[in-house]
């Protein structure tokens, strides 16, 4: 046993160096191989922090100024997900800062800070009316009217920045103007050069600064739009003037907004009066990826269209591309680095890499743990086989879970999201919303068929699994340790690296004390949740194969577990991209309203790797201990950290 321990804390240790080797060298590519500083720091505006990064040239100095520009982020990222523009922006000599914006990342303030109003418009600004019902009221959770009215921005006209409630868009730039007056500041900026870019929820803050600089010696010389909303001139001052401006289009965004309220994007979008309005030209004359007007006087325009989805934009190396070339043309970037020449890229897959090492790690350690005494109760043999649901009894099973939680997640989750009246000084997290709303139903339905399938066993005299308190808790112990070790060494990678485990969009975040009292506002559902579902598919549909020993045993029970856990997911995956690929439209805004298309459809991209992971541990944990505490308690922490470290807050 001695031998075995020392095995596993060896490959154990393994795993976590090559981790951390990973993180070294995609902090040199951050860095530039030391052509780039890095700086973290916060910016005090109204009794809060805005938390930055800012990635300066070696090169810029207050006798060789350097231009610079800021970016924002979307909805449910932070200013890790702006790196790909970062760096490489900093590598041809701009001074660049990523800001997290209200509600997001480390900064204090939360989205409430924004500003909401009483009423939303369906259709484009300008193209409303009360008589058509595209200018409506609504009432509700404060938090649902925020999110109602991120396409609603403070310098529009009164009709819709503010209402007869006296409430008001306070600040759509979500800090990103005080952002950019520190950034104009900088001894070694040269703010004649200065440029924006935001990606989603961004880009309206993007609009914002531009509109609030307007006609200032520091106004923006380039708009970046990464997925951005067009709007008419109707809707704010004539006298506010936006230069040079590149709307990269995602041909699969799943976002209504940002496809002008149509179903597709086609060349019918790019003829409509608000695409060629925007590009300065007529109809017959419009195209995508053509320059219109001149950069000299600012009224460059152009659309990019980009085969990819919503949330894939911000890397996607043709935007990029083109984005560089927008804003060298605009600012005149002081290093002459091709274009194609990327580095940031590879410095997500590193941190990735570096994320499933650190994750794989976990499996020798949860080995290593339970060969101590302490935790030799947590490790039991797996019930008797009387208790294994028949063929026909398990597929019954299988397609009732598969459906109810496929067909309950764009409904249960938009709920939870915006109208599950919750106390919001309390239930803070607006995506942990949606998915506690998820949860909820399915704790409840789970709860009803576990008495069920429990009398039911009981008739044919098969004695029921019983709860065991002291396995139970040193269960919930064991997986403690296991994401303690983890959040350790992701704080250690945040400390020496500047980086945090990740890909693309924020995963595991080191905590805000803030964060970390919401981490634990929420961890009781996470936890009853996954206990249940794991006892629902380890227990009561477990396999054969869940007996049998070796690596294609483990595979075989693997899939079955993996097919329950994200089975309803997929069928939603599918449900949402096959009409959008075949050029009908998103899923779910087609059959169900794009009210539930959105944010919870494009979040997949991510949601299903991580349930292909907890299928993954949960299997291994239920394998090693027998019983569902330790892989539910574990998925449970992960999931929460997720959510409540990374993604936004009210």
């Amino acid at each position: 046993m001695k031998k075995k321990s020392i095995v596993y804390l060896v490959v154990c240790l393994c795993l976590v160096l090559a981790a951390s080797l990973c993180m070294g060298a995609a902090d040199k590519l951050q860095r530039d191989n030391g052509n780039i500083e890095i700086i973290d720091g916060q910016i005090e505006v109204h009794g809060g922090y805005l938390a930055y990064k800012l990635y300066k040239p070696v090169s810029a100095t207050a006798s060789n100024k350097a231009p610079a520009v800021l970016l924002l982020h979307g909805y449910q990222n932070d200013h890790e997900t702006c790196a790909a523009y970062a760096i490489e922006l900093a590598r041809r000599g701009a001074v660049v800062l990523c800001l997290d914006e209200y509600g997001h990342g480390s900064t204090t303030l939360g989205l409430i800070n924004r500003g909401f109003v009483n009423h939303v418009v369906k259709v484009n600004y300008g193209n409303d009316s009360i008589e058509d019902g595209t200018f409506k009221k609504i009432g509700g959770s404060k938090r649902y009217r925020v999110l109602m009215n991120f396409s609603n921005l403070s310098f529009f006209d009164d009709r819709y920045s503010k209402d007869s409630d006296g409430n008001m868009i306070i600040d759509s730039s979500c800090g990103g103007t005080k952002a950019y007056e520190i950034l104009a500041k900088l001894d070694y900026v040269d703010n004649a050069r200065m440029a924006i870019s935001g990606h989603s929820m961004g880009t309206w803050s993007s609009w914002s600064v531009a509109a609030d600089y307007s006609g200032t010696g520091i106004a923006p010389k380039a708009i970046v739009l990464q997925c951005g909303e067009l709007f008419t001139d109707e809707v704010y001052d004539n006298s506010i003037t936006f230069n040079n401006v590149l709307l990269l289009q995602a041909k699969y965004d799943e976002f209504s907004y940002f496809r002008d309220y149509q179903r597709t994007v086609d060349d019918d979008l790019l003829k409509s009066d608000l695409r060629t309005s925007f590009l300065g030209t007529t109809a017959d004359k419009a195209e995508w990826n053509k320059t219109y007007g001149s950069f000299a006087d600012g009224s460059a325009r152009r659309m990019e269209l980009l085969n990819t989805n919503h949330r894939l934009t911000t890397h996607n190396l043709k935007g990029l591309a083109v984005a560089l070339e927008w804003f060298d043309e605009a600012i005149d970037l002081p290093n002459d680095i091709p274009v194609n020449n990327i580095i940031a890229k590879t410095k997500e897959y590193l941190v990735l890499g570096a994320m499933l090492l650190v994750l794989a790690s976990l499996f020798p350690l949860m080995k290593l743990l339970l060969c101590l005494p302490f935790f030799k109760d947590v490790k039991q043999d797996i019930p008797v086989k009387s208790s294994l649901a028949s063929d026909k009894g398990w597929r019954r099973g299988a397609l009732i879970t598969i459906l109810l939680s496929g067909l309950s997640f764009p409904f249960m989750t938009q709920l939870g999201h915006a109208l599950l009246p919750l106390p919001e000084n309390i239930f803070r997290m607006t995506v942990g919303n949606g998915f506690l709303g998820w949860y909820l139903l399915l704790i409840i339905i789970m709860i009803i068929t576990s008495v069920i399938t429990r009398a039911k066993n009981k008739k044919k005299g098969i004695d029921p699994e019983r709860f065991d308190i002291k396995v139970f808790l040193k269960s919930l112990l064991l997986a403690v340790l296991l994401c303690a070790f983890m959040y350790l060494v992701n704080f250690i990678y945040v400390k020496v690296f500047d980086l945090d485990l990740r890909f693309i969009w924020p995963f595991f975040k080191v905590f805000t004390m803030e964060r970390f009292i919401q981490f634990l506002v929420y961890i009781p559902f996470f936890g009853l949740f996954y206990y249940l579902n794991n006892t629902k598919i380890m227990r009561d549909l477990r396999r054969e194969s869940a007996y049998e020993k070796g690596f294609g045993a483990f595979m075989k029970d693997w899939s079955s577990n993996f097919l329950l856990m994200a089975g309803g997911v997929l069928i939603i995956v599918l449900i949402e991209y096959i009409p959008f690929f075949a050029g009908i439209g998103p899923g779910a805004d087609v059959l169900f309203g794009s009210t539930f298309g959105g944010p919870f459809m494009s979040i997949l991209i991510l949601f299903v790797p991580q349930v292909l992971f907890f299928s993954v541990l949960c299997t291994f944990a239920y394998r090693n201990t027998g019983r569902a505490y330790t892989g539910a308690m574990l998925a449970a922490i992960l999931a929460c950290w997720i959510v409540t470290g990374g993604s936004s807050i009210l």
